[in-house]
């Protein structure tokens, strides 16, 4: 029998304000344990959340940017549970109103172009983390209780890891470019829990979900869902039912395992929380923050192949990141050469920062700069490999590419008749090339520009070199 899968997924986003959700306290990451807290974030007696307004901003830039339904009216409730992560043993967040309603966003891949829809995104605070520290015990480390949040939450229409995957993508990008969320996943600050069922092809009653939660990347997200999916229809097969809990991913083992059931559903007792005023934004309000709303990555990818004749592949690696696309526009307004740009930052440049495991934003010379190097190579002053030298140089001091040029002498030779000289040196000692390249083997014409190149310390224009050899025999 065939099936299909049936995914759904709930993506947790720490937002990047400096303060908490309901305090004072700082939410900067990697801090020594339990430093930045206080009686608020603890939810100790006595004391009164007050609600960040840089929250309310965010969760309505992210919710503009996903299409989603904006609300004149939204309100903070109070989730009972109790867990030794949060210390109040309640969570604020939002129930029956949240800040955003309805949305949807358009994914495209192999085999699939569609709309995800999104129910919800709701502000809430994050719970603080557990430590395992074996004969030790457990300690807690309350550092991350009252981390704002937005958790949104989609139909389940996805169909595939792939898709999932895609879609998920899509979010990190869409809260990197508004700005709303750093998305570091290594540091818990974009995490998946994915619903997923199994159902046999064609029918329309879902099957019985499991869910997986905290996937911090999208590999782990796209295993997941792949074993997960497998283990349920092994299940179906052999006359099992498949029961509703939850799971954890193992991504060392590729395995999953329960954590607990979920047969019936969490009764929280929600209620509105009674500290905390409903949220009620204004049309005026709710536009200017539309208004707000940068270029997104998928409108600048349309910029990029019918403007400047990328690819579509090249311009979805240069709109991964914000970063990225912000410093490859840049160049391109000091350089008419957008192709030429792209395949520098694509190539030397990506590779030099994989290599020094630094983000784009972290090197030492700016978007001027590159452009310049691109500028000096299309008019023929250095030559392509010169400027891999210049690129390298400058990515390890931030010099300028006029200065490298000129302290390394890299200036391009393009001085005809001295090049001509060596070619006709190189010709006259280089005769068994000169055989192959008559007799038509056209791959000894590379040996006899090298020598040039090699005489000339690479500063022969390789274009001239080849055309004069060619010439000359």
């Amino acid at each position: 029998m065939e099936y299909e899968i049936v995914i759904g997924l709930e993506i947790h986003s720490e937002l990047q304000t400096k303060s908490k959700i309901f305090c004072g306290c700082s939410t900067k990451f990697g801090a020594d344990e339990n430093t930045q807290t206080c009686p608020v974030c603890l939810g100790l007696p006595g004391t009164l959340p007050v609600l960040n307004k840089k929250v309310v901003e965010y969760a309505v830039k992210a919710g503009t940017a996903m299409d989603c339904e904006i609300a004149r009216f939204s309100k903070m409730d109070r989730k009972n549970y109790f867990y030794p992560d949060l210390p109040k043993a309640y969570q604020i967040s939002q129930f029956d109103f949240p800040i955003c309603g309805k949305g949807k966003i358009h994914i495209k891949g192999e085999g699939f172009d569609k709309f995800v829809g999104i129910t919800r995104i709701h502000i809430e605070e994050d719970a603080g983390k557990l430590i395992h520290e074996g004969s030790e015990g457990t300690l807690a480390d309350n550092n991350r209780c009252g981390v704002p949040l937005i958790e949104i939450v989609t139909e389940p229409d996805m169909r595939s890891a792939e898709e999932a995957r895609v879609f998920a993508e899509k979010v990190k990008a869409t809260l990197e470019y508004t700005e709303v969320s750093d998305c570091k996943m290594q540091e818990g600050s974009l995490r998946f829990d994915v619903n997923l069922s199994v159902r046999p092809m064609g029918s329309k009653e879902y099957g019985t979900r499991t869910e997986m939660k905290n996937l911090n990347s999208f590999r782990s997200l796209e295993n997941a869902i792949k074993s997960e999916s497998k283990r349920q229809i092994k299940e179906i097969e052999k006359g099992n039912k498949i029961i509703q809990e939850t799971r954890k991913w193992d991504d060392d083992k590729g395995l999953s395992f329960s954590l607990r059931s979920k047969e019936e559903a969490h009764d929280y007792r929600y209620f509105p929380d009674p500290d905390l005023v409903p949220v009620i934004l204004e049309e005026e309000y709710i536009e200017s923050i539309k208004g707000s709303i940068p270029i997104l990555p998928w409108e600048r990818i349309e910029k990029y192949t019918s403007e400047w004749n990328l690819t579509q592949t090249e311009s979805q690696i240069l709109t991964t990141t914000k970063q990225m696309a912000d410093f490859f526009e840049e160049s391109v307004m000091y350089c008419d050469d957008a192709k030429s740009v792209s395949n520098w930052i694509l190539g030397d440049l990506s590779a030099l920062l994989n290599e020094a495991g630094i983000e784009i934003t972290q090197i030492k010379f700016n978007p001027e700069g590159l452009a310049k190097m691109v500028n000096m190579i299309n008019k023929k002053e250095i030559s392509n490999s010169a400027g891999k030298t210049v690129l390298k140089e400058m990515f390890e001091t931030g010099a300028a590419p006029e200065d490298i040029v000129k302290e390394k002498g890299l200036v391009q030779m393009n001085d005809e008749d001295a090049i001509k000289e060596i070619v006709l040196k190189v010709i006259t000692d280089n005769p068994k090339s000169v055989e192959d390249l008559k007799s038509g083997k056209d791959k000894a014409i590379g040996f006899l520009v090298g020598q040039v190149m090699k005489a000339t310390k690479g500063k022969a224009n390789p274009g001239v070199v080849n055309d004069m050899i060619k010439k000359n025999i």
